[in-house]
C-alpha cells in the first residue's frame, strides 16, 4: 500500500522527498495507534493520514516543482524525435495544469483516476459526502477537459 501512499502525498506535495517522508511519517502513526479496533477501514484511515499530513507539509514549505509522475509510459521507439518531444512537453503541461488544480479536486482526481478508489473509500478518506466527491471529480475532469481542448 506504500506505492498508494506515495503516489497520492505525490500529488499533493509535488515533491518526491516531502512525499516519501510524508509517508514514512504516515506509517510510523499507523504503526504506533494501538485503537485498531476503532478503524473501520484500515486502508481509508491511511489515505486520511496520508493526505492530512501531506496539506500540512505544504502549509509550511513551498511546493516545490517536480515531474507530477515520473512512471509515465515511454514512447514507441517508432515515433519521431520531434513526436515524442510534443508528448513530452504536453505531459508536463498537463502535470502543471493538475498541480494548479484547487486541493480538493487533485486529490479527488489523484484517488479515483491512478489509484482507482471508488466514490465512497474517497468519502471516507477525505472525510466529505459522496456527493461532494462527485461534484469535486466532476470539476476537476471538466477544468482538464477544457484544457485539453485549449492544447490541441
Amino acid at each position: 500500500m506504500s506505492d498508494k501512499l506515495f503516489r497520492l502525498a505525490f500529488s499533493i506535495t509535488g515533491s518526491r522527498q516531502d512525499a516519501e517522508d510524508v509517508v514514512q511519517d504516515a506509517l510510523l502513526n499507523v504503526w504506533k495507534k494501538d485503537e485498531w479496533e476503532n478503524v473501520e477501514n484500515p486502508e481509508a484511515y491511511c489515505y486520511r493520514s496520508v493526505r492530512n499530513l501531506a496539506i500540512d507539509k505544504i502549509a509550511l514549505k513551498e511546493n516545490q516543482q517536480e515531474a507530477w509522475n515520473d512512471g509515465y509510459d515511454k514512447p514507441d521507439a517508432e515515433e519521431s524525435a520531434q513526436e515524442r518531444l510534443e508528448q513530452e512537453e504536453h505531459l508536463l503541461l498537463l502535470e502543471n495544469f493538475i498541480r494548479q488544480l484547487p486541493e480538493k479536486q487533485r486529490t479527488v482526481f489523484q484517488l479515483r483516476e491512478v489509484e482507482e478508489l471508488n466514490y465512497k473509500q474517497i468519502a471516507e478518506v477525505m472525510n466529505v459526502s459522496e456527493e461532494q466527491v462527485k461534484v469535486n471529480l466532476f470539476r476537476a475532469r471538466q477544468k482538464i477537459k477544457a484544457f485539453f481542448e485549449r492544447l490541441l
